[in-house]
Formats: C-alpha cells, sequence, structure tokens
C-alpha cells in the first residue's frame, strides 16, 4: 500500500471513527467550513463539477456556475457528513430524515413480486435513502460496489453498506449480474447508481444534448427477468430532511433485440435523470469526467464511491 493509499484509508477512517461522534449541528458546520475551503482552492474536483454544470444549465453566466459549484460542494460535504454519521443515527432518525415522493411504484412492484430495480444517479445522499428503505419499510436490498484502493478502503465501504442493511457485491468480477438476476427473480429489491459507465459495455445516450455512456445493468436485468425498473431522483432543501421522487417505471419495448431494447430503456433512465438534475443541480456530485467529449486520456480526477 503506497504512503497516499494509507492517508486515503486513515482519513476516512477518522471520519467514520469521529464525525459520528459529533453533534449534528457541529458537523454542519463542519462540511460547510470543508466544503468553503475546498471550493475556495478550485482543485480538479471542483472545475470539474462547474464545467458539468455548465452542461446542465446551459445559459448560466460564470457567477452563476461559481455560485452553483459553491452550493454542489456543500451538498457533496453534506453527503459526506451525513454518511459518516449514518452508522449512529437511531431508527427514528432514518425514517424522520428521508420523504419520497411516489413511493407507491415501488411498494406496489414489490407487493406484486415481481422484483423492483431502484436506479439512482449522483444526487444528494443515495447511502441515506438505502437506510431509510432497509429501515422504514424493512425491505433488504442488493447493491454493488466499484472496488476501490487501498482494499481495506473499500472493505470500509462494505461493511458501512452492509450495516445499513444492504447485500453489497463487488462491481468487478462479473458474477454480480447473475446473483442481481436470481435476487429479482426471488421478488427481491436491487439498487443501482447508474449515471456513470463504469466498464467499457455502456450504452451511448444523449444527457443534456450531448452523448455520453450509462450502463446497460438496469435495462438488462428489467429485460432478463421481468422487474420493474424504476428511476430514482434525490434533493437537498434547506431542512434537515432529504427529498426523493420515484418516477413510473420504464416498460421494456415491444420490439427489438436484446442491446436495442436495451438502448430505449437506458435513454429513458437518462431523461428521468436529467429531469431531477434539471431541477436540483446543486445536489449532483459529480466531480468526475461523465460526457463522451471529456473522455479522452488524461489525469484521473477523484473519485466518490
Amino acid at each position: 500500500m503506497s504512503a497516499q493509499e494509507r492517508l486515503t484509508d486513515a482519513l476516512y477512517g477518522l471520519g467514520w471513527g469521529t464525525v459520528k461522534k459529533l453533534p449534528e449541528p457541529v458537523a454542519v458546520r463542519l462540511g460547510r467550513s470543508v466544503a468553503d475551503l475546498a471550493w475556495k482552492r478550485r482543485g480538479k474536483g471542483v472545475q470539474r463539477l462547474e464545467r458539468n454544470y455548465a452542461r446542465v444549465v446551459p445559459d448560466a453566466s460564470p457567477e452563476r456556475l461559481a455560485e452553483l459549484s459553491r452550493a454542489g460542494m456543500r451538498s457533496y460535504l453534506r453527503y459526506w457528513m451525513e454518511s459518516f454519521r449514518l452508522p449512529a443515527w437511531s431508527a427514528g432518525r432514518v425514517r424522520d430524515g428521508f420523504e419520497p415522493k411516489d413511493l407507491h411504484h415501488l411498494t406496489d412492484g414489490l407487493a406484486a413480486g415481481r422484483g423492483v430495480v431502484l436506479a439512482l444517479p449522483h444526487l444528494a445522499n443515495w447511502d441515506l435513502a438505502g437506510a431509510w428503505v432497509t429501515t422504514a419499510l424493512g425491505t433488504p436490498f442488493t447493491t454493488v460496489a466499484e472496488r476501490l484502493k487501498p482494499e481495506t478502503l473499500y472493505d470500509r465501504f462494505v461493511a458501512y453498506r452492509e450495516g445499513l442493511g444492504m447485500e453489497v457485491l463487488p462491481h468487478s468480477g462479473g458474477a454480480a449480474f447473475g446473483t442481481l438476476a436470481r435476487r429479482l427473480r426471488d421478488g427481491g429489491l436491487v439498487c443501482l447508481v447508474a449515471d456513470r459507465d463504469l466498464s467499457a459495455s455502456g450504452v451511448e445516450v444523449t444527457f443534456f444534448g450531448e452523448t455520453a455512456r450509462m450502463p446497460a445493468g438496469p435495462a438488462l436485468l428489467a429485460q432478463q427477468t421481468g422487474a420493474l425498473l424504476l428511476p430514482v431522483t434525490l434533493w437537498y432543501d434547506d431542512s434537515p430532511v432529504m427529498r426523493g421522487r420515484v418516477h413510473p417505471p420504464i416498460e421494456v419495448p415491444g420490439s427489438g433485440n436484446r442491446a436495442e431494447k436495451a438502448s430505449v430503456m437506458t435513454q429513458a433512465l437518462a431523461d428521468a435523470f436529467a429531469t431531477g438534475i434539471a431541477e436540483h443541480p446543486e445536489d449532483w456530485h459529480m466531480l468526475q469526467r461523465l460526457w463522451a467529449a471529456d473522455l479522452e486520456p488524461r489525469p484521473s480526477e477523484g473519485e466518490r464511491p
């Protein structure tokens, strides 16, 4: 393990070991202070966030983009402060921390025994939404996690999410798809963050007027298992409660081969994501390159697990 990897692992360990012990108002102020400091330094992540927001809000002035990136960093650090503290939250605090609209799309699907795939973009705090599902609905689910370096950091994230009631599978290795399909055929729930392709098999979509690639997995799982595919978008407001919306199901097209159907369904997923992101751009924590035009090989930028 390199010195940088040891430092990264230690910092995350410090977050989960220390931040969760802070009183909530103190954690909120700390997150905002760290966000403002990072924004003022204008590192690569902040610059990339601003460029991505320029796609979402194409008529924004430089001043407006700067305001958005500052709000975006505050939202991003709110995610981290909440995530570090989630393991210490009571069941009541988790239930009170999230208020989703149109939940019937999810609960009706589960009640019918079809299996459900929830697909989300990097909006607000999907870990909190997941903890709410396992706590308020009493419904376990399966997800995947990108393998991180060092391995000890990956292990921390798996332990953290498993502690919130999730079954976590590694993204790499090839076995995850089969396990997810089995869970869905058994009438279970699968939750996937799906606005950024981490493989070579992504589907090209039009996203805010430009070409991007998004993972085919959610659409393929729905096709193969008969599960419902439901987009979900999340956002913050000025309250301590995160908001969300479960969008209507994305149907499997009646014609076309497997790849063609996946392409149509993934485009519909991208359109639903774009709706939520356009309404709350500051809560979209995309500090990496996403659009095809930006993906030529360059030095790596900071990742969000």
